[in-house]
């Protein structure tokens, strides 16, 4: 499975980005899908996750409310929108997938996208 995120960028404090993830090759055999990010000097952490069907999310603390995963499985495509962004949001976004069950931790995830740079300026 490859994964290819895009839609990161520069925008002011208050503002909003909708990342969008690409899927390709065996995507029939992946279940959870997931968005993680990574400020400089930090670990990744988990922002949100969102099973194949859709039918189950979860989102960490810091981002209920203001963002929403989503997918179109018709199209293998899964979607961050991010509302009411905050410089502390600042950091590289990765899209993940793997076949088991949705997880909050990056290691259980076998596939990883490149990443997309997301920048809040306040």
């Amino acid at each position: 499975v490859q994964l290819v995120e895009s839609g990161g960028g520069l925008v002011q404090a208050g503002g909003s980005l909708r990342l969008s993830c690409a899927a390709s090759g065996r995507t029939s055999s992946v279940y959870a899908t997931g968005w993680f990010r990574q400020a400089p000097g930090k670990e990744r952490e988990f922002v949100a996750a969102i099973s194949w069907s859709g039918g189950t999310t979860d989102y960490a603390d810091s981002v209920k409310g203001r963002f929403a995963i989503s997918r179109d499985s018709a199209a293998n495509m899964v979607f961050l929108q991010m509302n009411s962004l905050k410089p502390e949001d600042t950091a590289v976004y990765y899209c993940a997938a793997d076949v088991g069950r949705l997880s909050r931790v990056p290691i259980e995830y076998t596939y990883w996208g490149q990443g997309t740079q997301v920048t809040v300026s306040s």
